[in-house]
C-alpha cells in the first residue's frame, strides 16, 4: 500500500513542471487524499541531500495556482547519480560513497514507497539506473517518470510535455526579432533554438512562425513585405548544411530582399565548432552528463561569421529564444496532454507498475506506462516527414540531406 509519494522535476526547464506538478497533486488529493507527499527541492541534489519540503493541505487545495506559471517551484538541477565523481565533487555524496545507494537510502529513510521523476532523457534514464538499484537491493519502491523535454527527443515517445508551448513561445519571440529586420539595410538576423541533437523545436517554430505569417495582411507598398518577414533557412543539427552553397543562395536573397532571416537550431555545426576548437588546442566545456556547454561555444555566433561577409551583411543579430521558451507556462495543447500523463502515472503508481508514461511510437502512439530498459535520448528529428520537406521548398532551401553526423 502507498503512503508517501516523492516527486521532483530535473534537467533544463519546459513549459510543463509547474503544470505536472500540479496534476500529480491535484490527482493524488482527488483519489487518495491519505497519501503523503514531499517534493526534493532541486531534483536529484535534493535527493542526495535529503532537502525535500512537505506538500502541505493548504497546497494541495490551492495547486491550480501552478499552472498560471513556468518554470518549477520544486527547482531542477543536472545531476547523474551514476556520475560519482561529479556527485563527489559537488559536494553532495562524500568520498567512497554510491550515490545511488545514497539516493535509495534517502528514500527508505523518508518512508517514501513511490518516486515521480519529471524530466527529460537524462532525468529518465537516471531514473532507470535507479529503480533497477532498488529493485536488485531489495528496496520496495516504485519509480513512475513523465516526460519532459522541449527537444521532444525521448525515445520512444512521439511528443514530450512541453514541447509544443516551447515552439509556440519561440514562434512568439520571433515575431519581435524579425521586426528587426529593417532596422538598417541588409540585416542578417539568426533566431537561435534551444536544440542540442535534435532539430524538432527549430522546425517546428518554423511551422507555427510561418503559419502565423500566413494569417496576416500585408502591405508591399509601403514596405511591409510577406518576403521580408519570412523565414530564408532553417538549419537543424539532422540536416547536412553547405555553407558555400547557403551562402550563395542567400547572398540572393538578400539582393532581392533587402534582408535575411535564419532559424537555427542551436545543435546544428556544432561537430564542426567542436572540430576546430579541437585543432586549436581548446577545452570544450561539458556537463555532467558528458554534453558540449551549447552556451559555451556559441553556434549562432559562429553561423553568424560564416555569412556575414559572404552575403553582404551590414549588420548581423543573433536572438536566443531559448529561456524565454522553456520557462513558459503550459499551453492548451501541453495542457490535455500534462493532464492526461498524470492521471496515468497515479493509476501506475498505485498499481505498483514503474516505467515512464508517454505516448509509444512503436504502438501507435498510444499513451502507455512504458519500462524504463526502452527509454533512451538524442531521437533525431524526422527530416523526412512531408511538412518539413514542403516547408523548406517553399523557403527556397534545397531537398533536405541528412548530415553524416550531429
Amino acid at each position: 500500500m502507498v503512503k508517501k509519494v516523492g516527486l521532483l522535476t530535473a534537467g533544463g526547464f519546459a513549459p510543463c513542471l509547474s503544470s505536472a506538478v500540479a496534476g500529480l497533486i491535484q490527482r493524488y488529493t482527488e483519489i487518495a487524499p491519505q497519501i503523503e507527499i514531499i517534493a526534493y527541492r532541486h531534483g536529484y541534489e535534493g535527493l542526495l541531500t535529503g532537502d525535500s519540503i512537505a506538500v502541505t493541505g493548504n497546497v494541495r487545495a490551492h495547486a491550480d495556482r501552478l499552472y498560471a506559471f513556468g518554470g518549477s517551484p520544486i527547482g531542477n538541477s543536472r545531476v547523474k547519480l551514476t556520475n560519482v565523481a561529479d556527485c563527489v565533487k559537488r559536494g553532495l555524496v562524500a568520498e567512497g560513497r554510491d550515490p545511488l545507494e545514497v539516493a535509495a537510502k534517502q528514500l527508505v529513510a523518508d518512508g517514501v514507497d513511490v518516486l515521480h521523476t519529471i524530466g527529460g532523457d537524462d532525468t529518465n534514464t537516471t531514473a532507470a539506473d535507479l529503480a533497477a538499484y532498488l529493485a536488485n537491493n531489495g528496496f520496495n519502491l516504485t519509480v513512475v517518470g513523465l516526460p519532459k523535454t522541449i527537444d521532444n527527443d525521448i525515445v520512444p515517445i512521439r511528443q514530450s510535455l512541453g514541447a509544443w508551448t516551447a515552439a509556440d513561445h519561440a514562434a512568439n519571440f520571433a515575431k519581435n526579432v524579425i521586426a528587426e529586420h529593417n532596422s538598417v539595410p541588409r540585416e542578417l538576423i539568426i533566431h537561435e533554438i534551444m536544440g542540442r541533437n535534435c532539430g524538432y523545436l527549430a522546425a517546428e517554430s518554423t511551422r507555427r512562425y510561418r503559419a502565423w505569417l500566413a494569417e496576416q495582411a500585408w502591405l508591399p507598398e509601403i514596405g511591409l513585405s510577406r518576403e521580408a518577414w519570412d523565414v530564408h533557412a532553417v538549419y537543424l543539427p539532422e540536416v547536412q548544411v553547405d555553407i558555400e552553397a547557403e551562402a550563395e543562395r542567400l547572398s540572393k536573397v538578400m539582393d532581392q530582399v533587402g534582408n535575411v532571416n535564419i532559424f537555427l537550431s542551436e545543435g546544428a555545426g556544432v561537430a564542426e565548432i567542436v572540430e576546430q576548437m579541437e585543432k586549436a588546442g581548446e577545452e570544450i566545456p561539458r556537463d555532467a552528463f558528458g554534453h558540449v556547454q551549447i552556451d559555451k561555444i556559441n553556434p549562432g555566433a559562429w553561423f553568424g561569421k560564416q555569412f556575414s561577409a559572404r552575403i553582404g551583411a551590414a549588420k548581423t543579430m543573433v536572438q536566443k529564444s531559448g529561456y524565454y521558451s522553456r520557462a513558459a507556462a503550459s499551453n492548451a495543447e501541453d495542457l490535455d496532454l500534462i493532464g492526461r500523463t498524470c492521471l496515468m502515472a497515479v493509476d501506475a503508481a498505485l498499481a505498483g507498475t514503474p516505467g515512464v508514461v508517454g505516448m509509444d511510437e512503436e504502438n501507435g502512439d498510444k499513451l502507455s506506462v512504458i519500462a524504463f530498459p526502452r527509454i533512451a535520448g538524442h531521437k533525431p528529428f524526422d527530416i523526412t516527414q512531408p511538412w518539413f520537406v514542403e516547408l523548406s521548398e517553399e523557403i527556397g532551401m534545397p531537398a533536405p540531406v541528412a548530415a553524416t553526423r550531429h
